[in-house]
């Protein structure tokens, strides 16, 4: 994500144009995927050396990890000539320093692998001239490439050129349903282009990560924003959500089923676990009841029996009661004895959840910012999280409570007097 005032463009030296700090904000300029660097404002121990390693982003989604041999002091920001095969790539530096240790053990990557190649220097004025040289010629390549897969008849789509800095190689991205022959396809390409030519397969949803959009909630796609991990999202997620399976509502840019379905299921999965079975018929002496729809935040179940007053409200213990009573072969008279009242339904609060700490939800709390769960889960994994961040802001605040009693000049202060202001300064911070 960039600021609202950043241009996407790469302006001068494959920087942001019209950001201030040209690539080096606070939210990464405009890189896909940024990491903010947490671990920055905190300093390791005295006789430990800087990790050499530092994370190059280059063109959308791609990153990979460098060793600093030469010890160049690098920063956030600052483009490199890095090693390649052949020749040499130019990248952007994107985190430096312990962070960079944990984002490898994250995805895996071994310090001492054949995987973390060089950092040769930082890029001179003529790397980045034919850098961006390379990088203009993007575009037509990617379009001319299509061409040559349609006169082909080779049934496949590009979806995505990256030149390499030095203008030597080029990486064709594809997608396609089946296998390729493409023997044929990087003849031309080579003969066409005067370059080497790599070919590499991608899934629809990374094509979506790599090339970007705006989701149906009005905000950039997760893939191309934060989400690195594509779990698999089934129909069945929508069903326990109790959505409408509208393939046109459900499916995303990229064609299929939207990631954000899986973001609140283990929610929706945990509150399902109380609930009686929906395959269940409920049997009265007026006729059977059909179950028509589920509440699952109010626990509530609407069963449909027209000869017993239509639709019916029912709470879920009663539902189990109904049905444990017809498997000993005992029918209800009617299902409106056991009807929800919907207004008078109103949940008390008892002393041990006097705060209502219990029943704070993830969709609660986005309700209430007025944003949506997706963007919440994007800073808070669960409610704990974003209880613990509450109350380590309170403990902030009353620290510099604490701190600015000290400046009170209490020997001229009479003990009532001082036990006011404490008290005054105390409450301020409770307010706040």
């Amino acid at each position: 994500m960039s600021c609202n005032g950043c241009s996407t463009g790469r302006g001068d030296y494959g920087v942001p144009a019209g950001c201030g700090s040209n690539g080096s904000c606070g939210t990464g300029g405009c890189n896909k995927l940024n990491v903010f660097d947490w671990l920055s404002g905190v300093s390791g121990p005295a006789n430990q050396e800087k990790f050499d390693i530092v994370e190059v982003r280059f063109k959308n989604d791609r990153k990979a990890f460098y060793r600093n041999v030469d010890k160049i002091p690098l920063t956030v920001g600052d483009l490199i000539a890095t090693e390649a095969s052949p020749g040499h790539d130019i990248g952007t530096v994107s985190i430096t320093g312990e962070l960079v240790r944990l984002q490898m053990i994250k995805k895996g990557v071994d310090k001492d692998s054949d995987q973390v190649k060089k950092v040769y220097r930082l890029a001179r004025e003529n790397d980045i001239t034919k850098w961006e040289e390379a990088s203009s010629l993007e575009k037509p390549t990617m379009m001319r490439a299509r061409e040559h897969a349609e006169s082909l008849g080779l049934d496949m789509k590009i979806g995505d050129v990256e030149y390499q800095g030095d203008k030597t190689k080029a990486t064709f991205y594809y997608i396609a349903d089946k296998r390729v022959d493409f023997r044929q396809l990087i003849k031309k390409y080579a003969e066409d282009f005067k370059i080497r030519v790599e070919m590499r397969q991608i899934g629809a949803r990374q094509e979506a990560s790599k090339i970007g959009g705006i989701g149906a909630c009005g905000r950039e796609l997760c893939c191309a924003s934060w989400l690195t991990d594509f779990k698999s999202v089934t129909t069945n997620a929508a069903r326990y959500q109790q959505l409408s399976l509208n393939p046109q509502k459900l499916a995303g840019q990229c064609g299929k089923l939207k990631c954000c379905l899986n973001f609140e299921l283990d929610s929706y999965m945990d509150a399902l676990k109380d609930f009686p079975s929906t395959n269940k018929k409920l049997k009265t002496a007026n006729g059977t009841a059909n179950h028509f729809k589920t509440d699952i935040f109010k626990g509530l179940l609407w069963y449909f029996n027209p000869e017993d007053g239509g639709i019916i409200s029912l709470d879920k213990d009663a539902v189990k009661e109904i049905i444990e009573m017809n498997e000993k072969g005992e029918f209800p008279e009617s299902l409106k004895h056991y009807s929800v009242d919907l207004e008078a339904n109103t949940k008390k609060v008892d002393y041990e959840n006097v705060v209502g700490q219990d029943d704070l939800t993830t969709i609660l709390v986005a309700k209430t910012v007025g944003m949506s769960v997706g963007t919440l889960y994007h800073y808070f994994p669960n409610k704990y999280a974003i209880l613990y961040a509450l109350a380590e802001r309170w403990l902030g605040e009353m620290d510099v409570g604490l701190k600015k009693l000290e400046d009170y000049p209490i020997e001229t202060l009479s003990l009532k007097k001082f036990v006011e202001m404490s008290t005054d300064r105390m409450l301020l911070t409770y307010q706040n």
